[in-house]
């Protein structure tokens, strides 16, 4: 039986924990490393060999899982990506696929459906938590991949979601500059730009959009 080698991604280590003693249940199974946050998940894809899956939170310091994503199809198109959550709301369930997952599982539903989950996506197909699945069809998924349906000004660049994740988490405008390495100018024309999207009045209704959409806890 062909091993699988796992990259493992929450900042949580009890969830880390818990999804080791599952794992280790199967013979076929590597946790090949862990990582507490989105940046330091991606310093070791671009370090070390790329696994075969990576199962990763969507609410995680620094960067969020949903923006990893991204980084990891760029950077590895083969690996594939299990976002583990416990988020029901459908808009986390569109925009995961969006940014190219292959699975979305309910932290509820680790325990019966991780194998299932996990030899879905190595198999090359997608999956949703069994509380959702009803709720979105393959091609829908599918269509959402593509961007379709969903309004150009709703979708933000990476950069301004990194903004917004550190806006949220209480950082000035050149603590973040200092932190993504670019001019506090440039942070404000990405403040601007995320305010002028969803038409936001304030930093505080800037803040009550983040936490609605999962960039902070």
């Amino acid at each position: 039986m062909p091993r699988h080698r796992i990259f493992l991604a929450d900042d949580h280590q009890l969830v880390r924990e818990g999804l080791k003693l599952i794992l280790a249940q199967r013979s076929d199974f590597d946790i090949a490393a862990e990582a507490s946050d989105g940046f330091e998940l991606l310093a070791l894809l671009k370090h070390s060999a790329p696994p075969d899956a990576v199962i990763l939170d969507i609410s995680m310091p620094k960067l969020r899982g949903l923006e990893a994503i991204h980084e990891i199809k760029a950077l590895h198109p083969q690996v594939k990506t299990l976002v583990l959550t416990m988020h029901k709301h459908q808009d986390f369930l569109c925009e995961a696929f969006i940014a190219g997952a292959d699975g979305y599982l309910l932290k509820e539903d680790v325990a019966k459906e991780l194998f299932a989950a996990l030899d879905a996506i190595l198999g090359g197909d997608l999956y949703i938590s069994s509380l959702l699945g009803n709720e979105l069809k393959d091609s829908w998924i599918k269509l959402f991949r593509q961007n379709k349906g969903v309004p150009a000004a709703e979708v933000l660049s990476n950069r301004e979601k990194e903004v917004l994740k550190l806006v949220a988490e209480g950082n000035s405008n050149k603590e973040i500059a200092e932190q993504l390495c670019i001019s506090v100018r440039t942070v404000d024309h990405h403040r601007a730009n995320i305010m002028g999207k969803f038409r936001l009045k304030n930093t505080a209704d800037l803040i009550r959009y983040a936490i609605a959409k999962g960039y902070v806890t």
